[in-house]
């Protein structure tokens, strides 16, 4: 079976993380979302996957190929500008010719793709989207359905006052091919509010599947932070790297770790990582591979990717930290600050309350503080 995968966006809101990195290619765990999600698809019967691409195309070519590597066709797809999300389908729509599953490329979920097949066909639906419940729809399309599931009703980021139900869009779809044929070709076109209000009025067989599978936007610094602690925390089912070699502690290949760092509830140490004395390491956290840890330092719930090096005696919390950056001695990391790529920051520096640097930034000693 074959699904198309959206993922053409700029990441905008997750700079400037998504200036080197395409914002479904960011690590989960030290693995590329992407994979992550392939693979799932993959053990739930989708054999072939389309990914409509366009910023940073390459960057998905060189890591994912033909997708062999994962055990499934994968088809990288560029479009000639952004054309929107049913825009996207329709520049690929040559290759479907059949029930196609397609997903929104920043959403994490573990639905169950074959309880929601069979759902599509039992009803002899045209069109199902997944719903999932969230306690505030206002800033989601609400999707109002009947009992027995059939929609009626679109309502993009209603009123309070207009909220009639909290089952939202979960970005997930099942579309028979046919209905690929209303979607203007060469041009910017949307699901939200071409395809599917169009279907709806003329009464095509359109239904909602409502889950309580794991949902979640990664496309925010605190939706991306809380992802990593959901899945740490073993909240929705993701493979963790390394060895368990005691509770809430998975260690990678080639480690190396002081005898007195300790450890505090579900930390991952990914391959190569180094860990000096001293350290105190507080989950949930992710150290990256080949990432060295000073003497003296600690680290509470953030993620941290590869190739860095953290001086001695610095504090990094409820933070992300990118790749390949040497940031010295004392320096401390804060409140949902984002340390971009190949950044190099001086001693006597604290950042705080969502700072971002951006790749490349070299910052002075004593250039940044906050009272």
């Amino acid at each position: 079976m074959k699904a198309v995968i959206l993922v053409g966006g700029f990441g905008t809101r997750l700079r400037p993380l998504t200036v080197n990195t395409p914002k479904p290619m960011l690590p989960l765990v030290g693995t590329p979302f992407i994979e992550w999600m392939l693979t799932n698809l993959r053990d739930q019967g989708i054999d072939e996957a389309i990914l409509c691409v366009q910023y940073l195309a390459d960057r998905f070519r060189t890591a994912l190929g033909d997708g062999s590597r994962l055990g499934m066709k994968v088809h990288i797809i560029e479009e000639p500008e952004p054309r929107g999300t049913a825009g996207a389908v329709k520049h690929v729509a040559h290759l479907l010719d059949d029930t196609t599953f397609v997903f929104n490329g920043d959403v994490m979920t573990d639905l169950d793709l074959q309880a929601m097949l069979a759902f599509h066909r039992s009803k002899k639906s045209q069109l199902t989207i997944a719903l999932t419940p969230v306690e505030d729809p206002t800033a989601f399309g609400l999707v109002e359905t009947t009992a027995e599931g059939r929609i009626t009703r679109f309502l993009e980021k209603p009123k309070p006052e207009e909220v009639t139900t909290n089952m939202i869009n979960a970005g997930t779809y099942i579309i028979e091919p046919h209905l690929f044929d209303d979607i203007p070709a060469n041009q910017h076109y949307m699901f939200e509010r071409g395809l599917f209000p169009s279907t709806l009025q003329k009464n095509h067989p359109m239904y909602g599947y409502a889950s309580d599978a794991y949902w979640t936007d990664i496309g925010k610094p605190q939706t991306y932070l809380e992802v990593h602690h959901d899945i740490i925390n073993g909240k929705v089912r993701f493979a963790l790297p390394g060895n368990q070699i005691k509770p809430n502690l998975w260690v990678g290949s080639n480690v190396s770790i002081a005898a007195d760092v300790a450890f505090h509830g579900p930390v991952v140490v990914c391959d190569g990582a180094q860990i000096a004395a001293g350290c105190v390491i507080t989950g949930p956290t992710i150290i990256g591979a080949h990432t060295r840890i000073g003497a003296g330092s600690a680290v509470t719930a953030s993620v941290i990717w590869q190739e860095n090096h953290l001086g001695p005696d610095m504090v990094v919390s409820h933070s992300v930290i990118g790749h390949r950056n040497q940031i010295a001695a004392g320096v401390k990391i804060h409140n949902s600050t984002i340390i971009s790529d190949d950044t190099v920051i001086a001693g006597d520096n604290a950042f705080d309350r969502g700072v971002r640097i951006w790749p490349g930034t070299q910052v002075a000693a004593q250039s940044i503080s906050f009272s």
